[in-house]
Parts: structure tokens; C-alpha cells; sequence
């Protein structure tokens, strides 16, 4: 009980205020353990953010691969894995994603989570092959840099509302830069 507890105080503080909330003493505070209680469950924030993502990202995972599997076509498909991962932005269990790529973790947890995302692009791959795609392993990579720049575009709270941050990264996926 007392992991959960301090697993969902750390979501908290991540979606209150990043990886720099995330703290020993602000995780005792939210739990009301001793900060030396909370070393007796993890080495460091980066084994925080390692559980969290091991616990939050195959949740999250299947949300996208629901979305992506319900989509009828391919172009559906597509759109389905921009807008369910830029619907999840706000979701807490997000901030433990987005944790990774603020180098949080070491190379070895990053792999794992690298190699769990893998499903995700392979379904996204899938959907670009049946579009005919001449190179849709790149092209996949390519689109997920697009969700990439439209996660930290709604993370810094950019001028755009939410929304229109993800119709836009949608209209690329589907059509590119011309519309």
C-alpha cells in the first residue's frame, strides 16, 4: 500500500510540476512518510519514474492499440494513434512518459520502455504499409516525432489551445503539409 501511495503522490507532483516537483521530501510530504522511509522503496527518482512507467505505460499502450484496433482503415488507424496519445497529454500516467525523454532515466530503463513502444509502432507500420507506403518504419518514426512536438507543445502551454495543437499534428499525419 505504501508504494501505490507514494506512486500516485509522484503522478501527482509530475503533473503538478514536472521532474523537477518530484522529489524525496515532496513524495514524504504527500504520503506523510519519513524521507527516509520513501529510500526504503526506491533508489532515486529515476526508480520512480522507472516504476511508473512500468506500471503506466502498458496502460497506456493499450488505450492507443484499443483506438488503433477499432479504427476501420488505415488512414483511421493513423489518426487514432496521433489523437489518442495527444488525448492522453493530460492523462498523470502521461508525465511519467514524457519523464523519459527529460533523461531521467538510464539507458537500460529507456530501452525496456523503448522496446514496449515497439508494439505501438509496429501497428503504426501496419497502418502505413496499407496506405502503400514506400518506407513506412520511417515514415512511422517520422510521424511519432510529430506527436513528439505536439506533446511538448501542449506540455509547455503553448499560445494554441490543446485542440487545435492536435488537429494540426492529425492534418500532418494524414496529409502532410499541404492540405
Amino acid at each position: 500500500m505504501q508504494r501505490r501511495a507514494l506512486l500516485d503522490a509522484a503522478r501527482a507532483l509530475l503533473a503538478e510540476g514536472g521532474t523537477e516537483a518530484l522529489t524525496f521530501p515532496a513524495l514524504a510530504e504527500r504520503t506523510g512518510l519519513a524521507r527516509s522511509s520513501v529510500y526504503e522503496y526506491f533508489r532515486s527518482r529515476a526508480a520512480v519514474v522507472e516504476e511508473l512507467c512500468a506500471v503506466d505505460f502498458p496502460v497506456w499502450a493499450a488505450e492507443v492499440e484499443a483506438a488503433m484496433r477499432d479504427a476501420a482503415t488505415p488512414a483511421a488507424k493513423i489518426e487514432a494513434y496521433v489523437r489518442t496519445q495527444l488525448t492522453l497529454v493530460g492523462d498523470g500516467r502521461h508525465r511519467a512518459v514524457v519523464a523519459i525523454s527529460a533523461g531521467e532515466l538510464d539507458a537500460g530503463a529507456r530501452e525496456k520502455i523503448r522496446a514496449a513502444h515497439g508494439g505501438l509502432v509496429t501497428m503504426l507500420v501496419a497502418a502505413l504499409a496499407g496506405l502503400g507506403h514506400a518506407q513506412p518504419r520511417l515514415t512511422a518514426m517520422l510521424l511519432q516525432g510529430v506527436v513528439d512536438a505536439a506533446v511538448r507543445r501542449i506540455e509547455l502551454g503553448a499560445a494554441e489551445e490543446p485542440g487545435t495543437v492536435v488537429e494540426a499534428a492529425v492534418a500532418m499525419a494524414l496529409h502532410g503539409v499541404t492540405l
